[in-house]
């Protein structure tokens, strides 16, 4: 057994590195599946990063900076949805600005901060069984949000599937139109799936700053809102995809650090690179099979709804 104990320390960092992915994925996809495309989850992720990380450094108390980091993605998400369902800005200009502003907004915030360190998220160690060889500290031994994660992903698919409300906002996605004339609140719903968006990148952000690497540092998200955004495309939309992709790419984040670790031959520059080529080349290739992609996505993705009209 001892043979395959390097095992648990490479399973535990694709876990750390997949789990922002994960809350970031699940919450564009129900946005997503409202019609609505943000691309500000970037922003949103790492406005959730300096708002828990400052009110973990400030209050000591974990669940409050998680909650913090919720809001704050929720109210990055509302200012997005001001801005597109009721004033009816273009989506996509709309959510690179709202990325542009929460990673300076983020910056401004967390000047005092910046390398000041705090304790890391604690994990559950569940007393008997975290102590059991590889699978112990794997399923037993992670720290809330991990567990969290796997609860959302599971809540969200059967909402989705399983509930009228999951067929209202299907609805709404695929003809908000058909939907408002029997009587749904389009911009309400739509709302909805935004702030709760919102809220899943913060929470995102936040592992990051308290448990990825516990600190706070300027633009700690290095990418990986754009990463999320990726992932929807990949799972075609489905939400148990989403959590496949996501340890995926965090397999390939940490890969590379191994690659480095190991001394591996090449600049260091390349081996950064790994994660997000290895988005572009599976953009391109999903993006090959059009037919696929548009059985899948949601009909009035980024259209603007006119309830008038």
């Amino acid at each position: 057994m001892n043979g395959f104990e390097w095992i648990v320390p490479v399973i535990l960092t694709v876990i750390t590195a997949a789990t922002p992915l994960v809350f970031a994925g699940i919450g564009e996809l129900v946005t997503e599946k409202s019609g609505v495309l943000n691309l500000g989850v970037e922003g949103m992720m790492v406005i959730g990063a300096v708002a828990g990380f400052v009110t973990a450094t400030l209050t000591g108390n974990y669940l409050l900076a998680i909650l913090a980091a919720a809001l704050a993605g929720s109210f990055m998400a509302f200012l997005f949805g001001i801005l597109t369902l009721s004033l009816m800005a273009n989506q996509v200009a709309t959510g690179l600005a709202l990325t542009l502003f929460g990673v300076g907004l983020s910056a401004l915030i967390g000047q005092d901060f910046v390398g000041v360190p705090v304790e890391k998220l604690p994990q559950l160690n569940i007393e008997g069984l975290s102590d059991l060889p590889i699978i112990g500290a794997i399923l037993f031994g992670q720290d809330i949000l991990v567990y969290f994660s796997f609860v959302m992903v599971g809540a969200v698919s059967w909402f989705l599937y399983k509930t009228k409300a999951g067929l209202i906002l299907r609805a709404v996605g695929d003809s908000h139109d058909a939907a408002h004339s029997i009587g749904y609140s389009v911009i309400g719903i739509r709302y909805l799936a935004v702030i709760f968006g919102g809220a899943m990148s913060g929470i995102g952000g936040a592992y990051l700053s308290l448990a990825y690497t516990p600190m706070w540092a300027e633009n700690m998200t290095a990418g990986r809102g754009w990463i999320a955004l990726a992932l929807i495309v990949f799972a075609t939309w489905k939400p148990g995809l989403v959590l496949v992709g996501a340890y995926m790419f965090g397999g390939i984040t940490i890969l590379q650090l191994h690659a480095q670790a190991a001394g591996l031959d090449l600049p260091s520059q390349i081996l950064s690179m790994l994660p997000y080529l290895a988005t572009v080349i599976v953009l391109v290739l999903i993006s090959k099979d059009e037919s696929r992609i548009r059985k899948h996505a949601p009909a009035c993705i980024g259209k603007i709804f006119h309830p008038a009209a």
